[in-house]
């Protein structure tokens, strides 16, 4: 695989001559070196690890969500309140040309359900492969086991980075170091100190598409259990009804999955400012409270012999019926005939509006992306270089951008590695 160690490095980097430094080795960091090295600078890229691309490599489970078949329009909005930006980074590197990209690696790619794209492979690996011997064949130089620490700056002109091996001269810079999630396979936000460093202001990182921490204990007792497409909403004056709707996971702390996920980072902002979140949970939303009422009161007329479970079980899955009785406070021995009207109110607003407290969230431990970042107001968009600091370049997650589960953050490091890299390639 790729990259020299640091000993390496160490003993010959002040004989070595580049046009540009690239921190951070993950898909953003080796999109923006391909990039770089196509218009015929010399690139070197730093990784602290002593392995690139470690954070590519447990995307989607190991099987790497490339991207997805949606629009630019349609990529645009899913990033929500600033997803204009992305846009001249889309353009640049579009969900298809990725694809064709990956291609030309010998990478081909699928789209088993016709919106999320994986390699055919289904392994992370081969597209880490793929990059690595891309980079290889451009003379990139990749050296890991070498922290960024400083910018190198004279007179507000970029002159290198100084890495724990030592200081890298070249006149363009691009941080591509991600956030803060998932630490241990690199996701420190240590870009955020050079970018500050720059004068660049820094949106407070707080975690995104990552699980939540709920008050109530009952969910830890059916782990595992998952709620097809189930529809949530944040149970808060001033937050749309209708939420969000997708698959979601109990665990043995509280809820995951992906509508869960994608409405995280939402609940980790007002976490900040109190300390629990009240959502709702529609387990079947598209049959309404008081259809389920007239469901349980006919089980009670013509099958009241039997268990309210047995009858609720052939409607859902067993451990989801079993949970929302003992939501509901209906002991699962309980014949149909005997569920009192209060209980066949409780149930059916279990499965309409189920209530839930969020407490907390997995941390950035267990968050796949991270909101908050080096703020987009001082980033030209067009070519993703500084606007306070001539030859520096943003890529990727370092960026407060995110977007939602599905192959979106994944194609914004893509495309923004790109339009980095070709930029500063240019300069």
């Amino acid at each position: 695989m790729i990259g020299k160690n640091s000993e390496k490095f160490s003993k010959d980097w002040k004989s070595a001559s580049f046009d540009i430094v690239i921190v951070g080795a993950g898909p953003a960091g080796l999109m923006a070196a391909i990039a770089a090295a196509r218009t015929g600078a010399r690139v070197v890229v730093c990784e602290q690890l002593d392995r690139p691309g470690l954070k590519l490599l447990a995307t989607g489970g190991g099987r790497c969500n490339l991207t997805n078949t949606s629009t630019i329009d349609e990529f645009v909005a899913h990033f929500g309140r600033q997803g204009r930006f992305i846009r001249p980074a889309l353009d640049a590197l579009k969900p298809p040309t990725l694809r064709t990209f990956l291609e030309e690696l010998h990478v081909p790619t699928v789209s088993p359900n016709g919106f999320h794209v994986y390699p055919a492979s289904q392994s992370a690996g081969s597209v880490l492969q793929a990059l690595g011997q891309a980079a290889e064949s451009l003379r990139v130089e990749i050296v890991v086991g070498a922290k960024a620490i400083r910018l190198g700056l004279e007179e507000n002109l970029i002159t290198g980075v100084e890495t724990t091996q030592g200081l890298i001269e070249a006149r363009r810079v691009i941080l591509a170091g991600g956030g803060q999630s998932y630490p241990k396979l690199g996701g420190t936000g240590g870009g955020y100190a050079m970018a500050e460093q720059a004068g660049h202001k820094l949106i407070e990182p707080i975690p995104a598409l990552v699980p939540l921490i709920t008050k109530e204990t009952w969910p830890g007792q059916f782990a595992g259990t998952s709620i097809a497409s189930a529809r949530i909403w944040i149970d808060l004056k001033g937050y749309p009804r209708e939420g969000l709707r997708g698959d979601l996971l109990l665990t043995h702390r509280g809820i995951s999955g992906p509508v869960v996920l994608d409405l995280s980072a939402e609940i980790a902002q007002i976490l900040r400012r109190r300390a629990e979140v009240p959502i709702r949970i529609a387990v079947t939303p598209d049959v309404p409270a008081a259809d389920w009422s007239a469901q349980i009161e006919c089980w009670r007329t013509q099958a009241g012999r039997k268990q309210l479970f047995t009858l609720l079980d052939q409607k859902l899955p067993a451990s989801l019926a079993e949970a929302l009785c003992q939501v509901a406070g209906i002991p699962r021995p309980t014949i149909a005939a005997q569920v009192s009207a209060e209980q066949r109110t409780r149930l059916s607003e279990a499965l309409t509006g189920l209530s839930l407290t969020v407490i907390g969230t997995e941390g950035f431990d267990q968050a796949m992306v991270t909101r908050g970042g080096v703020s987009l107001r001082d980033v030209d968009p067009n070519t993703l270089e500084s606007r306070l600091v001539p030859g520096l370049y943003f890529a990727g997650e370092i960026l407060d951008l995110d977007g939602p589960c599905g192959g979106y953050n994944l194609q914004w490091a893509f495309s923004s590695g790109y339009l980095a890299g070709r930029s500063a390639g240019k300069a």
